[in-house]
């Protein structure tokens, strides 16, 4: 049993509510974090539950940052944890947030889960997340849910959105730059996890990949004109006709 899911299990505290197999995921990718000077950011404090939770595993050395739209959630500040009123899909209002406790190590989006809310979210903290750090979105299973705007394979869902992302990293190996180019995600996304419904994307510093081969080779090298694309094969000619015999006369 995880740290994260034994504190969760045996809560006591305020109330929280979560999927269980979200714990695997967060114990994977925190594992790193824990005892460590981190700014954490959740969107969505509900309860107060989870705040608390993050606290207590992240250690003495973490600042805890709540956003809900709930004025009744600032009543939740406790040592290492602040609490901010604001609503994630207003945007000078995340820019105000950055601005003063970014940049963060890890920002959780366990929000108001809307197609809106998750990706102006992603837009706008994205670019505070620090070199090495983690971005979350949580409950995605709501693409897919039509009273929370979804809809299965519709283009303005938050996973038709995170989609794309799978084509930003591939961008170092494009040969059409036209129509797919290197953006500033490729420069800035290690790795994207898409687990049941969170994505976690790993930041960090990216460049251009490099290839190289080390060792002996096992092989001869392939006369060249072997290594040349084999020709094209005649295009067949159609059935001959077969021959009218002739009548022979009697």
């Amino acid at each position: 049993m995880s740290d994260l899911f034994d504190y969760f299990a045996n809560n006591q505290g305020r109330f929280m509510l979560k999927w269980f197999h979200y714990f695997d995921v967060y114990e994977r990718h925190f594992a790193a974090f824990r005892d460590q000077e981190i700014t954490f950011l959740e969107i969505g404090v509900f309860h107060g539950g989870s705040m608390q939770m993050w606290k207590n595993f992240f250690g003495p050395k973490a600042k805890i940052v709540g956003v809900d739209i709930n004025p009744a959630c600032k009543a939740f500040e406790e040592d290492q944890i602040t609490i901010e009123i604001g609503s994630q899909e207003d945007r000078n209002f995340l820019k105000e947030l950055a601005a003063k406790h970014g940049p963060f190590d890890i920002v959780l989006d366990d929000g108001g889960h809307t197609m809106s809310q998750q990706i102006v979210s992603f837009e706008e903290l994205y670019p505070h997340v620090k070199r090495d750090g983690l971005y979350l979105c949580e409950d995605l299973h709501t693409s897919y849910w039509k009273d929370w705007g979804g809809g299965f394979r519709q283009p303005w869902t938050f996973i038709e959105y995170a989609k794309r992302f799978i084509d930003d990293i591939h961008a170092w190996h494009s040969r059409d730059p036209e129509s797919f180019q290197i953006t500033p995600f490729t420069r800035s996304a290690f790795g994207l996890h898409f687990y049941d419904s969170i994505l976690v994307i790993e930041k960090r510093l990216m460049t251009p990949p490099i290839q190289r081969g080390t060792g002996v080779s096992s092989f001869p090298p392939e006369p060249a004109a072997a290594q040349e694309a084999p020709e094209k094969p005649a295009k067949a000619e159609g059935k001959p006709k077969s021959a009218k015999k002739k009548k022979s006369k009697e």
